[in-house]
């Protein structure tokens, strides 16, 4: 067992584990990858004041996110293809989450089905909405998450289209993988991974295929996919899922003030900054620059969350000391996924709450509910001071 101690450690073995298709689907962007990029680097220019002197025993990094106890506030984001990362992957993310006492998101586009994850859980898990153009298709959606327990609908709003991922197109990407020359060569060298998925027949969009009209086999799922999003999605569509669903309604893809605002209009109970993990608008300005004006303009008015390029618990503390009170890891715990599987999600996650702990520790305090922007040093205008 190879000795784990940072997120990279994972992602090293990922690499050498994964089919290319999916380790460059999990580590890519849009267009140029500025974004991408931005998203992870720009946490380095804030950094911490160190304490000494001060207390540190009898440490908690326990909080909640949209009223729910977790362990810390950290939530394992929706990733679509999780499962071609390792056979019935979601089922293994979702396991690991519960056991850490963390939330799970689950993926319209996942590979288990809403009803697989399941069975094969114990307590309720968040589940990840896109808008579609078929409604009668979204309600039978918000019914199957409604019989699996499910109390937290996460509605993603910045994929009304695709944005370009020059490596997607190049691989091919498709679930299960399309047989090229290229693929056929690649898949032959990653025997381990394939073995797992023979064992397995969860190889297809478990929520689509069977549910949605004329789904039946990867040939149809593939049209499907290409018209299914809805271009047409306002606030007003936003509103109509808010009065559908009783649950907590958690909004995703906010990188605007007035944006966020609209969130609090609609009655949503939180909001994630977000920029798709920088797979959508190349250009923007990564989660972390955005968060704290979001927080200033909203943050008593609705929890303010964020996703985005955290690799670990220091990243954890930047976000939560600049106001947010919730934060979701995607490529973390998919790098962990693709590793290791099950007991690769539970170290990525032990990983950073142990760095969560240590660094709220060294910077002088035992509770993470306490930590607030006096424990960072941040740039000025960090989040930009621009013309407009």
């Amino acid at each position: 067992m190879p000795i784990i101690t940072n997120i990279d450690d994972l992602k090293r073995i990922y690499k050498r584990r994964a089919p290319k298709m999916f380790y460059d689907y999990t580590e890519s962007g849009s267009w140029t990858e500025q974004t991408f990029g931005d998203n992870v680097t720009d946490f380095a220019d804030i950094r911490l004041r160190q304490r000494v002197a001060v207390d540190m025993s009898n440490r908690t990094t326990a909080s909640t996110m949209v009223g729910q106890d977790v362990a810390m506030p950290v939530a394992l984001a929706p990733v679509g293809f999780t499962g071609m990362q390792n056979a019935d992957g979601e089922i293994k993310a979702a396991r690991a989450a519960e056991k850490f006492g963390v939330p799970f998101t689950l993926s319209t586009m996942s590979i288990c089905s809403i009803e697989d994850v399941a069975e094969h859980t114990t307590k309720p898990f968040w589940f990840q909405l896109y808008m579609l153009k078929d409604d009668d298709f979204t309600d039978r959606l918000l019914d199957r998450a409604r019989a699996a327990g499910i109390d937290t609908l996460v509605l993603t709003l910045d994929l009304q289209i695709l944005g370009q991922r020059h490596k997607d197109l190049k691989n091919g990407l498709s679930a299960p993988p399309k047989f090229t020359l290229a693929s056929m060569i690649n898949l032959s060298t990653k025997i381990p991974w394939g073995l797992e998925m023979l064992q397995t027949k969860r190889r297809f969009f478990g929520n689509i295929v069977g549910h949605a009209k004329n789904v039946t086999n990867a040939s149809s799922l593939s049209a499907w996919t290409e018209q299914a999003f809805d271009p047409t999605l306002d606030w007003a569509r936003v509103a109509e899922i808010r009065k559908k669903w009783e649950g907590k309604l958690i909004i995703k893809g906010i990188l605007d003030v007035d944006d966020a605002r609209e969130c609090v209009k609609v009655g949503a109970d939180a909001l994630i900054v977000s920029n798709h993990g920088g797979r959508q608008l190349d250009g923007a300005l990564s989660s972390i620059k955005m968060l704290e004006p979001i927080a200033d303009a909203v943050g008593d008015k609705i929890e303010v969350h964020i996703d985005g390029g955290i690799r670990s618990g220091q990243d954890v503390l930047k976000c939560l000391s600049l106001g947010a009170k919730g934060t979701y890891i995607g490529r973390a715990f998919v790098y962990g996924l693709g590793a290791m599987g099950e007991a690769g999600v539970t170290k990525a996650l032990e990983v950073i709450g142990k760095e969560l702990d240590l660094t709220m520790a060294f910077c002088g305090h035992r509770n993470v509910n306490t930590l607030d922007k006096s424990v960072l040093l941040v740039p000025r205008n960090f989040s930009g001071d621009w013309a407009n």
